[in-house]
């Protein structure tokens, strides 16, 4: 018989055992599953597709999340760029990979057929191998489920040298917010262009084929795109003249238009501006025109000098900078401007050089400065007088510090009275024309050189007493970078720091740099208290 206190413990471990798997049992309940689906998506967005895809078979629960998933990046399936090659290697290439590029295309097309027709597309970004029939398609269906963001870059199935038309549908978009396409394609009549995209705010288009009509002066006026905010064009072909006039443009980028023979941009917003690598360096009758009066984020970089350069302020004053009226320049830039320039050889004219001028007349007002090498090799067979930059603070040269470039240099510290930080990046392509050290350049002995400085010191005095920082990169202890620090340290008034940043040397160098700096550190014939670094 059992006695009273063994029942007692039998039904005492029946209830452990009961309140063990009723905890077992809390403990599996699937609390993630049970988040709100904003949530879930939020960091479903963190994985592949494909592996979001392969989660869907979890539950009904997770097939609903994966069919009204609204960020659809397809960029993870065997990502492709298109770059230019001949024709048999891109036909090799597309034999390898067709039925790469044809799974995928599956893949895309049946996460865009099962998706929940209620629930609208976020995000669509993919890069494909497919014909123009198939890309309106999946673009249709996307516009279909209100996509705000269209991301897509294209080739085409068959090896060709035909382009695609660009895709109609997305014109008439309400929902599309922002657009990037990159392909070879042909656009539509501004005419029908500029009648759409009433939502857009960032649009980017590259590889795009103007040849039948390069002059675009009405696509990108007041009354189109009333919303673009942000605007990217690239390797646009045959595209001669470009005017751009979007009242909310804020920031705005050109680069690789090699046939631009004029440039009108006229945006009372725009913010930011880069232009690199355009214009016709062959042209004769090339100019820019640029009316930004809220302008405060200058990159001009590699861009043939055009013949003319206007600019305009807000209230339609236009001032044409020519070579009758460079000296009554009115600057109407405040911001940070880097400027780099490319002329050829053989066309370094008055004019050419004239535009130059121009050019940096009209950023007199500019808080920082960056000028590329060839900018300044210009500047040192200008003879031509810059505008005072009396706003500058920082300016950084990049140089090849050869004994030609120091009338450039010359002149562009003339014209930085109030300068505070100058920053020279000694470009190593330009090492091997230095002079090499081969006497002791920190003595007292005067060279041609030193003789040149010493001669500007009148034209350098607002420069050379406001001066409190210079930092110069690749200093390698020759004659014409050495020169010049001794200079701004004997004259340098307010100088506080000088940084020599070295460059790459052999090891048979130490023992002289080590005997040049420590000469450095106790000469007594400077006029300022600069601390003196070697980085």
């Amino acid at each position: 018989m059992e006695t009273r206190s063994t029942k007692r413990k039998k039904i005492a471990h029946r209830n452990h055992q009961i309140t063990a798997k009723g905890a077992k049992r809390k403990a599996a309940i699937d609390r993630i599953s049970d988040l709100p689906d904003a949530i879930l998506h939020r960091i479903l967005f963190l994985l592949p597709i494909k592996c979001i895809a392969q989660m869907s078979v979890l539950s009904k629960r997770w097939r609903f999340l994966w069919t009204t998933f609204p960020d659809l990046d397809f960029t993870t399936i065997s990502p492709f760029t298109i770059s230019p090659t001949t024709t048999k290697s891109r036909y090799n290439k597309f034999s390898t990979a067709n039925n790469r590029h044809s799974r995928k295309q599956d893949f895309i097309t049946q996460v865009l057929s099962i998706r929940d027709k209620n629930s609208d597309i976020r995000v669509l970004c993919f890069r494909a191998r497919l014909s123009f029939s198939r890309l309106n398609n999946l673009i249709r269906s996307a516009i279909r489920q209100n996509v705000r963001i269209l991301d897509v870059e294209v080739a085409t199935e068959v090896v060709t040298d035909d382009y695609f038309n660009f895709p109609r549908c997305i014109i008439g978009s309400h929902s599309l917010k922002v657009l990037k396409l990159k392909s070879g394609f042909r656009l539509p009549p501004s005419s029908i262009m500029r009648d759409g995209f009433r939502s857009l705010q960032t649009l980017s288009l590259s590889l795009v084929i103007l040849y039948n009509q390069p002059f675009l002066s009405d696509l990108f006026s007041e009354s189109s795109f009333p919303l673009l905010k942000n605007l990217h064009l690239d390797m646009c072909f045959g595209l001669k003249y470009l005017r751009v006039g979007c009242k909310a443009l804020e920031d705005f980028s050109l680069e690789k238009c090699f046939q631009l023979q004029g440039l009108d941009i006229s945006c009372p917003k725009l913010e930011k501006l880069k232009v690199a690598s355009c214009f016709d360096a062959y042209s004769e009758k090339s100019w820019v025109r640029i009316s930004a009066p809220k302008l405060q984020d200058l990159v001009w970089h590699y861009n043939a000098v055009t013949d003319m350069t206007m600019f305009e302020d807000h209230h339609h004053q236009q001032q044409l900078l020519h070579h009758q009226s460079s000296s009554n320049s009115l600057s109407l830039f405040s911001g940070d401007a880097s400027v780099g320039f490319f002329i050829l050889n053989e066309d370094v004219s008055i004019g050419k050089l004239q535009s130059v001028n121009n050019f940096l007349s009209g950023l007199s007002h500019a808080r920082s400065l960056i000028l590329e090498s060839q900018t300044i090799e210009v500047l040192s067979n200008n003879k031509f007088f810059i505008q005072p930059f009396y706003s500058l603070k920082s300016l950084e040269l990049h140089t090849g510090f050869n004994k030609s470039n120091v009338q450039g240099l010359a002149c562009l510290f003339r014209s930085s009275p109030t300068l505070h930080t100058l920053i020279l990046k000694i470009i190593n392509d330009f090492q091997i024309e230095r002079k090499q050290w081969n006497r002791d350049l920190w003595d007292m002995t005067s060279t041609e050189e030193e003789q040149y400085w010493e001669s500007q010191i009148p034209s350098l005095k607002p420069f050379l007493q406001h001066l409190k920082v210079v930092k110069i990169h690749g200093f390698l202890d020759c004659e014409n970078e050495v020169t010049l620090a001794k200079f701004l340290l004997k004259h340098g008034k307010a100088l506080e720091e000088m940084q020599l940043c070295a460059g790459q040397v052999n090891a048979r160098d130490t023992l002289r740099r080590q005997k040049i700096r420590s000469q450095m550190m106790g000469f007594s014939w400077a006029s300022s208290n600069a601390k003196v670094a070697f980085q």
